[in-house]
């Protein structure tokens, strides 16, 4: 899956990073899906609310707590498609 150039500044190599950044789009089936950028971790849920803290429990998992980033940015992305 290829990700606009803007958000290639998100994406970072490093073990600590201060921020980590959310790709979040609505799903087809209803909720959303989240993808953090320069991670591998991945999550979906019905509602906002519940997508942030199942965004928080990844990061928990994914890190251990000397690792784990400062923030966590949410990035929404909706796409609209319509015809000429």
């Amino acid at each position: 899956e290829l990700l606009p150039p803007l958000l290639n500044k998100f994406i970072v190599n490093e073990v600590k990073m201060d921020e980590l950044v959310f790709w979040v789009e609505a799903s087809p089936e209803g909720g959303f899906t989240a993808r953090a950028l320069g991670a591998a971790i991945f999550t979906e849920a019905d509602d906002r609310e519940t997508l942030k803290q199942f965004i928080l429990d990844a990061v928990d998992c994914h890190y251990e707590p000397q690792e784990r980033p400062k923030i966590v940015r949410l990035h929404f992305v909706q796409d609209e498609v319509f015809t000429t």
